[in-house]
């Protein structure tokens, strides 16, 4: 268990302090009523991860809007939703006063759902689209934000993340396809504006230091014009203005970056690696090492896709099972600089009490995720989401969901 010690080492994060190097993924579940407001549900799951013991937990995307969301039973974050969002805190702190936890901030824009909410969009991508924003849409969207950020700050989180990853709003408005000729699209300065005036507006909203505000950044769209490419029309990777974002939001009080990659409705094997593809997990570390090399000492990097090592019967060539499993190789990246703590997305809903068990030397009892992807399978069809191999209820909501509504394949591109 030589992983231990690493993994269980506690880190400074702002003002701060984690208790281990261990991160639960912002993972939604589609659990809440039809004011946003959690679940009880939602707020028994954040109690579990809680109490398994993770340094740092970020909850569910939770929309600054109701006008424009991915999700049906989205979690929102709007004046009324104060006083059920303190309890959530109250609650999750209560059972677990040490670990941390902060929200996702986040505006589905050209890929809200248009079933049930209206797409928007800085410049419509091809198949998707929407009413084009105008100036003082953003503005507005900028100001719901910062009203979001004091509602959380209000309620007890300990920061949160401004989400310019995986294709929402964020990340539509930095990629190089936003070359409108606009206040927010074309150059670098204008596709940048709208996460450097979030951040400023954000701490300025919020002043208190202990305060943690970060972001979850895609540095590779993987597609034309997406985030992280050399160009509007051009795919190749070209981490040039990642890096630029991630420097400037650090030199406007950024604390922490998790590092992510790909956009669910495109480009999905990128941001979530498919078992049958384990080794486009390492893209990941890469990035991860070129945020940490690009930032100071004392800024957080979180690395993400680290499920996909598993219990080391992953698949992966060339490497023994026990330098490749998820302990031990978790363990090799922050001892050797690739990043600052280990993420867990579809590990979280497998076993939320990972962390406590490496803690209390328990590994062995660790329910690792098969990477099934049916809890993919359940956001995607708007359903109650869970570990449908450990947890009887997403099981059944599984069943439930392929019987009304037909099996889906998840498509890995």
């Amino acid at each position: 268990m030589a992983y231990k010690e690493t993994l269980m080492q506690p880190i400074k994060i702002g003002n701060r302090i984690a208790q281990n190097r261990f991160f639960i993924q912002a993972m939604e579940c589609n659990m809440e009523d039809e004011t946003g407001n959690p679940s009880e549900e939602t707020i028994q799951r954040y109690c579990e991860l809680a109490k398994g013991g993770a340094g740092l937990i970020s909850l569910e995307a939770i929309s600054v809007t109701r006008e424009c969301r991915a999700r049906d039973n989205q979690l929102t974050i709007m004046p009324g939703n104060e006083e059920a969002l303190s309890e959530l805190v109250r609650r999750v702190h209560e059972a677990n006063p040490k670990t941390l936890f902060i929200f996702q901030l986040t505006h589905s824009g050209e890929i809200s759902n248009p079933e049930f909410s209206k797409r928007v969009t800085p410049n419509p991508l091809p198949g998707y689209g929407g009413e084009l924003l105008t100036e003082d849409d953003v503005e507005r969207i900028t100001d719901s934000y910062v009203t979001a950020a004091k509602i959380a700050y209000e309620a007890g989180a300990d920061g949160i993340d401004m989400k310019l990853c995986h294709g929402y709003l964020g990340s539509q408005m930095i990629r190089p396809h936003n070359d409108r000729n606009w206040k927010y699209g074309g150059s670098w300065e204008n596709r940048s504006r709208f996460a450097y005036d979030l951040i400023e507006k954000i701490r300025e909203a919020v002043p208190d230091p202990d305060f943690l505000v970060g972001s979850k950044i895609s540095a590779w769209e993987g597609f034309p014009g997406g985030f992280g490419t050399d160009g509007p029309h051009s795919p190749i990777m070209d981490l040039t203005e990642p890096i630029k974002l991630i420097q400037g939001l650090e030199a406007r009080g950024a604390n922490f970056f998790i590092q992510s990659a790909g956009s669910p409705s495109i480009t999905v094997s990128l941001t979530q690696v498919d078992k049958h593809i384990p080794y486009y997990a390492y893209l990941h570390q890469y990035w991860a090492k070129e945020f940490r090399k690009a930032l100071k000492p004392e800024t957080v990097v979180i690395g993400s896709n680290f499920s996909p090592f598993r219990s080391g019967k992953n698949g992966l060539c060339a490497v023994t099972e026990e330098e490749s499993n998820l302990l031990n190789y978790g363990a090799w990246c922050i001892e050797n600089d690739v990043c600052d703590m280990v993420a867990l997305g579809r590990q979280s809903f497998a076993d939320p009490y990972l962390p406590r068990k490496v803690e209390e030397g328990k590994a062995s009892e660790i329910q690792w995720c098969l990477l099934c992807d049916s809890c993919l399978e359940l956001l995607i069809q708007q359903s109650r989401v869970g570990c449908c191999v450990y947890d009887k209820a997403a099981h059944g909501e599984l069943v439930r969901t392929r019987k009304e509504k037909g099996a889906l394949k998840v498509h890995h591109t």
